[in-house]
């Protein structure tokens, strides 16, 4: 039997699936892996600094026209379309097959393919709130601001996104926890499992099938029930739904 048959059946008498991803799945909609060497170089040589310390909540506070300069140019993709994983993904839902996505990606494309349930563990570009006042913004407000985007009141208008540096939200972690402890099924996809805190949710998953799509290996590919070294959009755009 193929791997690609092997996780149709897995889908297909699973009840309760939970859906992890990285940087992976939103690379296939163009968005680069800021973190990848490329991006790294291209930093470097253009801004000086690496994208860990160009997105750092310090960088932010000490280097706030720069931050946002950087920010809007590399981190924001207006054009992106969901590719066949987030719409597989969102089909999944709509029968009740997938009861939650957790994703560490911002772009907010599963939300565009229309998914419900999605916990972000890194935040969404869409969302902007001022520093002062909490008043909310859309992304327009922050790519047509000259420089630092600014509120009606005077305040600064932050990214809804969680920078190197900040403590994730624990009430984002503990839901997905609670998720993934329930799921009879994980599927993690377009991630290595090396970043931590984030990798450190599988290991609360006691169901019966842990599934790894990725186009590398991870530390986790001994103890899962299939592995698929592939892209993610490849894979889902041949599962029956």
């Amino acid at each position: 039997m193929s791997k690609i048959n092997q996780l149709q059946k897995i889908i297909d008498s699973s009840n309760n699936i939970v859906f992890f991803e990285g940087a992976g799945v939103s690379t296939e909609s163009g968005i680069p892996d800021f973190r990848s060497q490329n991006g790294i170089f291209k930093s470097l040589k253009k801004y000086g600094d690496t994208p860990e310390n160009l997105v750092s909540y310090n960088y932010y506070l000490d280097h706030t026209e720069e931050f946002f300069n950087y920010y809007k140019k590399n981190l924001i993709f207006e054009d992106a379309e969901p590719n066949p994983a987030h719409i597989a993904l969102s089909k999944l839902e709509k029968i009740g097959k997938l009861k939650d996505i957790i994703t560490q990606n911002i772009d907010g494309l599963h939300q565009k393919a229309g998914s419900k349930n999605v916990l972000e563990l890194h935040g969404n570009i869409h969302r902007n709130y001022c520093q002062i006042c909490g008043k909310e913004y859309g992304l327009n407000h922050v790519l047509k601001s000259n420089g630092i985007p600014k509120c009606e009141c005077g305040g600064i208008v932050k990214p809804d996104v969680i920078l190197y540096g900040e403590p994730l939200n624990n009430a984002v972690l503990n839901f997905s926890i609670d998720y993934i402890s329930q799921a009879d099924t994980l599927i993690i996809g377009g991630t290595s499992l090396v970043v931590y805190p984030a990798a450190g949710l599988i290991n609360y998953f006691n169901g019966k099938n842990l599934v790894l799509i990725n186009k590398s290996e991870t530390p986790y590919d001994n103890h899962s029930s299939l592995v698929i070294n592939d892209a993610i959009g490849n894979v889902f755009s041949q599962i029956k739904i």
